[in-house]
């Protein structure tokens, strides 16, 4: 690659068995991408990553893992660019599966790509007007409008420790990161109540066990 590129691709650097390759012109990122697959058999489209350097400039690092399945080989490659850019090549077009990554970048980030076919937001709603990614975006979130599509049923994992918990007075107190776990009390005594229910009728708290061969 770098007899290919010259002064475009750095050296490798080598950390834990990892190679990192730094791209530094953003928009030549397809076709070093064009040449890894087609020249380097790095078929294999592991992911595409966004890094916040928040308070540097360039502010973003775009990063592609690439990995050969008849080689075993891996590389990752870097690029970084302005915030006042926010826009890059797209890659969809080397490796189709990019197009759902990409989306993802652009909706959490706010980076743009060019030349994608369907560059629209993939988790939040169109017209929403924050990148939920990037380091100066609060950890509770920020007020906004809802529309009604943002709406959906509740899921199974309701009340995990890892999921936000519906109502409240602010996002903070539904945010899962820094919720305190005295607010779960209630959550906390139905379990108990329930295994003492279980353990009433069973003798077990956790129920009968297995059923037993007559």
């Amino acid at each position: 690659m770098k007899a290919k590129f010259g002064d475009l691709v750095s050296e490798p650097v080598e950390f834990r068995g990892e190679v990192t390759v730094k791209i530094a012109d953003a928009e030549k990122i397809a076709d070093v991408c064009t040449y890894a697959k087609n020249d380097l058999d790095l078929n294999y489209l592991v992911d595409i990553s966004s890094i916040d350097n928040y308070g540097d400039d360039p502010r973003w690092t775009v990063v592609y893992h690439l990995r050969g399945l008849r080689h075993k080989c891996e590389v990752r490659l870097k690029t970084d660019v302005s915030e006042e850019k926010s826009k890059l090549p797209s890659v969809v077009s080397v490796w189709p599966t990019a197009n759902w990554h990409e989306r993802e970048i652009y909706d959490m980030m706010g980076i743009h790509f060019r030349g994608h076919p369907d560059q629209r937001r993939i988790l939040m709603w169109e017209g929403y007007p924050h990148f939920p990614l990037r380091k100066d975006f609060p950890l509770a979130g920020k007020p906004t409008e809802l529309p009604g599509v943002a709406f959906t049923r509740t899921t199974p994992m309701e009340g995990g420790p890892f999921v936000t918990v519906a109502g409240g007075n602010s996002a903070m107190s539904r945010e899962p990161r820094i919720r305190i776990p005295e607010t779960d009390s209630i959550e906390t005594m139905a379990r108990l109540e329930r295994r003492k229910e279980i353990q009433e009728a069973h003798g077990h708290p956790k129920g009968p066990g297995p059923i037993e061969k007559k």
